[in-house]
């Protein structure tokens, strides 16, 4: 995989969430870009266990598990401003087990779904953020392929983002921050998705059911 860059795509006035989509995609098949499948992006969240934290007021922690149809083997778990861990699909099982240390905050179920296109070296892909049987926000992620250095390929990356999204194009993501010079990985993608859905959770006012 290459360097990728994920953000939120606003509504547009007057429209719905599917018709801003079908604007979106549109336009990148105007662009020249081909579709190449779907894809799916979930995120679930824990919080920990009540009988683990020990004196009161101790603060709680939460833990998303998420998944990428890119990566269909793979399950990751991100922590609160801490490390991404990269398992097998028996992970899901594994959170089964540990539901006397980690619960799964109600309602909290999030994810992503929509078209793939690919556009010369760019994999882009337009979905659908869903909580429920609601359409909450609208997703893009733009990957470069031939790069895995954010630093040496984010120009390029923003060139494209506005031929498209305009004046909704983002700044850099906060991942290319820390990794400036790094390798990018899938991690960093799940980063991306984590912080995005969080994002949009606050804008429709629906708080994650967990201790804080």
């Amino acid at each position: 995989m290459g360097v990728t860059c994920v953000s939120q795509m606003p509504v547009a006035e007057g429209k719905s969430v599917q018709q801003t989509v079908e604007l979106l995609t549109r336009k990148l098949e105007m662009l020249g870009a081909e579709k190449q499948g779907t894809f799916c992006v979930d995120c679930e969240t824990y919080h920990t266990a009540a009988s683990t934290l020990g004196s009161q007021g101790q603060t709680g922690k939460l833990m998303y598990v998420m998944h990428n149809s890119e990566y269909p083997l793979s399950c990751f778990a991100l922590f609160e401003n801490g490390p991404c861990l990269i398992a097998d699909t028996n992970f899901d099982v594994l959170m089964v087990k540990l539901k006397g240390f980690f619960q799964s905050a109600k309602a909290s179920k999030i994810e992503t779904r929509g078209t793939r296109y690919q556009y010369c070296d760019f994999l882009v892909k337009v979905g659908t953020v869903t909580m429920g049987p609601s359409a909450r926000g609208i997703s893009v992620e733009v990957e470069y392929g031939p790069c895995v250095v954010a630093s040496d390929c984010w120009s390029l990356l923003l060139e494209f983002l506005q031929s498209f999204l305009g004046s909704h194009t983002p700044g850099a993501p906060t991942v290319f921050g820390n990794r400036h010079d790094a390798v990018y990985g899938p991690a960093d993608t799940m980063v991306q998705y984590m912080e995005l859905f969080n994002k949009i959770r606050k804008q429709q006012q629906v708080p994650v059911a967990g201790i804080r």
